[in-house]
């Protein structure tokens, strides 16, 4: 990465250095890096596939590759004996509840619902997060209803990019309405951004940035496509750099918000220097962070804390700021 986009980045930084780090470290897979505590497969914290492997959609960038290492809990039955066996074995403390969506980009999470709330209700400290998909009012106020801790969905900025990449016929006005009604329902609601989505080009990521950055969400995700998980030969790895200066230009437009990096991005070289990047941004977390992140931020003069859990969890922590 060019010297002078990283003094530009840690130009933004220096303003969130006040600001607590944090390494998230969900159990949905093993990760071992020095100055954190290993975090093993384990059901402390798992994810829940209501569909298994299935997707209707089967976007080009992932073809339900996200959803693999996921645990099928395909029924109302499953998911309750899965998470109350799993407080009883592990000392489960919160799941992630995922699935495929349909050809409409809405995960058919309606009749999981009521097991939701029967787990809530005998577990209060038991924490939920939802990738939701697309909804309506009506489903956002389900989800409410449910008591979820957190709803998660994909902002897509580009109507090229949502034909294209998700073969779905739906523009953005129908993303940036599904967050203003989860909103609307009272849920806290975390907002993510795959960049380089349409097929590794930067292309809708600054307006979707616009259109959360309009919205109340207080706490918001960017990933980075993984071409990996792709339909081969249509993808390629975006540029780190073109990555690494949207990452700047996310953090000072969400000054006043959490901003962390998520799971998902490329491994190798790329992952580590996207790391370093949102840490001299100033992001507020990063999940899975690449082996030294830890000691940098610290050196950086950030105080750094580790949590076994979904990085949307995280709670706002922005009065932090210096």
């Amino acid at each position: 990465m060019p010297a002078a986009d990283l003094a530009a980045l840690r130009a933004v930084g220096t303003a969130f250095s006040g600001r607590p780090f944090r390494a998230s470290t969900p159990t949905f897979r093993h990760h071992e890096v020095e100055g954190l505590e290993p975090c093993r497969v384990s059901r402390r914290f798992p994810a829940f596939s209501i569909t298994g492997p299935a997707c209707a959609l089967n976007c080009h960038h992932c073809r339900a590759a996200i959803l693999e290492p996921m645990t099928p809990a395909t029924t109302p039955a499953d998911l309750d004996r899965l998470v109350r066996d799993g407080i009883a074995a592990d000392g489960l403390a919160g799941f992630l509840l995922s699935g495929g969506s349909n050809r409409r980009n809405e995960v058919p999470f309606e009749r999981f619902l009521s097991t939701v709330a029967a787990l809530k209700r005998d577990h209060p400290g038991l924490e939920v997060a939802v990738h939701t998909g697309l909804v309506d009012h009506r489903r956002a106020g389900l989800l409410a209803d449910a008591g979820i801790d957190v709803a998660m969905l994909d902002i897509i900025g580009d109507d090229d990019t949502i034909r294209e990449v998700y073969r779905l016929d739906r523009p953005v006005a129908d993303f940036a309405r599904s967050l203003d009604c989860l909103l609307k329902a009272g849920l806290r609601t975390v907002p993510h951004i795959v960049a380089g989505l349409h097929f590794g080009e930067l292309r809708g990521e600054d307006r979707a940035l616009g259109v959360i950055a309009d919205s109340a969400a207080d706490t918001v995700i960017l990933v980075v496509v993984m071409p990996a998980f792709a339909e081969p030969g249509r993808f390629r790895a975006p540029d780190t750099t073109d990555v690494a200066r949207f990452f700047g230009r996310a953090r000072a437009r969400l000054a006043d918000r959490t901003l962390l990096l998520g799971c998902a991005r490329p491994h190798g070289r790329a992952r580590a220097a996207l790391d370093a990047a949102a840490l001299l941004a100033g992001f507020d977390g990063i999940a899975y962070p690449s082996e030294g992140i830890m000691e940098v931020a610290r050196a950086l003069g950030r105080s750094a804390d580790q949590a076994m859990a979904c990085c949307g969890l995280t709670r706002n922590r922005c009065a932090a700021a210096a």
